[in-house]
């Protein structure tokens, strides 16, 4: 079963994934900010990473950039998922190897689904 860790710190999105992903057959955990994603990235290493920009503690820009220098995190696939449309911080987690950057208020549950299905085909 394929791991996605979700790193959000809203509460109501972090259920709403953590809802749609299980039923869809994934093994999720959730992280509630980017130090806490980053250490859940290094212990799990999951297969996906869904994480937001802006969280407390450690941005998701900064939580990438350490993943990416770290080698046993270096190859994880990140999907940012952010309402923060800043096309400098798109530009980035892209040169930094994030496979998507996608604006939540125009992706749907099912839509995220469909995305994450792609990215990890089921076994």
């Amino acid at each position: 079963m394929a791991r996605v860790l979700v790193v959000e710190d809203n509460p109501l999105l972090q259920k709403m994934y953590l809802s749609i992903l299980a039923h869809n057959g994934y093994e999720v955990e959730i992280a509630g900010d980017g130090l806490e994603g980053l250490e859940k990235a290094k212990k799990l290493i999951p297969d996906l990473i869904l994480m937001d920009i802006m969280m407390p503690k450690l941005s998701g820009i900064k939580v990438l950039e350490q993943l990416r220098a770290n080698p046993v995190t270096a190859k994880i696939q990140v999907v940012i998922l952010t309402n923060l449309a800043n096309e400098a911080d798109a530009v980035r987690a892209k040169e930094l190897g994030a496979v998507k950057f996608l604006i939540k208020a125009d992706n749907d549950p099912s839509q995220i689904t469909a995305m994450v299905e792609q990215l990890l085909p089921k076994q």
